[in-house]
């Protein structure tokens, strides 16, 4: 029998980060969207609840529990504002973890107390100016120098790029064909030679901490290296793999924010003399919302169940996330049709929860990219 009901721990779970999205994040949301910038003491909040260790061991300052646990803060997290739920998505979903996968002993116990704490935040080196999906085929170099490396190349679009204290650094350290010549860093974001650009005006999740990233001469010892050398290309996919649940569920929140606004206007909003609920067509909208909410959130908790039953779930976290983000920007939109005209004045949500949505069928990996992997997974060929 499958059991679709959350126990009383993952219950008292979402409770608590529905909490804390009420009280730190939501009453915030607009005012960082105008002023582009999120307060940065959201950071220790996040860390005092225990937000940015979830599911990391406690004996690295982490809070334990399980995937679904974490979806479910990411849910709600994105339900408050994206921007917020990207800080825990990629410092702890795609850097902490990473650590605490490949990490060698010495790396877990420098980086992770601290990541988990919220007195550091990590952020994700991998995209670059010209090599997005490609990412196989970056261009960043580290060139062996005695017993260091000393790194050139530049990164774009680096979610807590200007705040970070660590990057989760990408280069090319041998000229072995595509990815095989990939090898991964932990570089600490004040070493000399790293500069970092923040970038403004983005369409969405403009209070998020995005960053060109520019590295000359940047010198790191052979230590900082994430894992074995070449094979910094499957500490990349396998990040991605799991950080593509944590967009699902982050679009899951979008989502629901669309929902919850969509029926709670169209029953205050009159028309003809009565609620615009009663009309049969806003009543569509609704309804495909609430269906995409529910198909969404499924496929997105199989995708923990997966994990945390120690199963493959790559092709499942492509489903996730390729329904999720799609499905928020249809969420969205259809909100903002039942707000009519007041949908485009960012005194309510709707309009900042669509410009949300639209990066999610970009980053981590765009629509046509999880359609790819979704395809050789069921074929056995790679498609180009």
């Amino acid at each position: 029998m499958v059991d679709l009901k959350l126990g009383e721990e993952h219950e008292a779970v979402r409770e608590l980060a529905r909490d804390f999205v009420g009280r730190e994040v939501t009453p915030r949301a607009a005012e960082w969207d105008r002023d582009e910038d999120v307060d940065r003491t959201i950071v220790g909040k996040l860390g005092a609840v225990g937000f940015l260790g979830l599911t990391i061991d406690e004996r690295y300052g982490g809070s334990g529990g399980d995937h679904l646990a974490y979806c479910l803060v990411t849910e709600e997290l994105g339900r408050g504002d994206s921007s917020v739920r990207g800080i825990v998505s990629v410092s702890l979903g795609l850097v902490t973890k990473t650590i605490a996968a490949w990490g060698s002993e010495e790396q877990k116990q420098s980086w992770l107390p601290r990541l988990t704490s919220g007195g550091a935040l990590g952020c994700f080196g991998l995209t670059e100016p010209g090599t997005g999906s490609d990412a196989g085929s970056l261009a960043t170099r580290a060139v062996p120098d005695g017993g260091d490396y000393v790194i050139n190349g530049s990164k774009m679009f680096i979610t807590n790029g200007t705040w970070a204290e660590v990057v989760l650094l990408f280069a090319r350290t041998n000229d072995s064909p595509g990815h095989l010549g990939v090898s991964a860093f932990l570089l600490p974001a004040e070493t000399p030679g790293l500069t970092r650009r923040a970038i403004h005006g983005k369409l969405g999740l403009r209070g998020q901490a995005t960053a060109e990233l520019v590295l000359q001469d940047v010198r790191v010892p052979a230590s900082a290296m994430l894992g074995p050398e070449g094979k910094g290309f499957s500490v990349a996919m396998s990040a991605l793999a799991k950080g593509r649940m944590s967009v699902a569920a982050g679009c899951v929140g979008i989502a629901q924010a669309a929902l919850d606004a969509a029926v709670g206007y169209a029953g205050q909003r009159e028309q003809f003399g009565k609620p615009i609920a009663s009309y049969q067509l806003v009543q569509e909208l609704i309804s495909d919302i609430a269906v995409d909410v529910d198909a969404a959130r499924l496929l997105t908790w199989r995708v923990a169940d997966l994990i945390d039953r120690g199963e493959d779930f790559a092709t499942a976290a492509s489903k996730a996330k390729l329904f999720a983000s799609e499905a928020a920007v249809r969420a969205a939109n259809n909100a903002l049709q039942v707000f009519g005209g007041y949908g485009y004045v960012d005194e309510y949500p709707v309009g900042k929860l669509l410009r949300d949505a639209r990066v999610m069928t970009l980053y981590e990996g765009t629509s046509q990219i999880q359609k790819l992997i979704i395809g050789r997974a069921l074929t056995g060929v790679s498609a180009f």
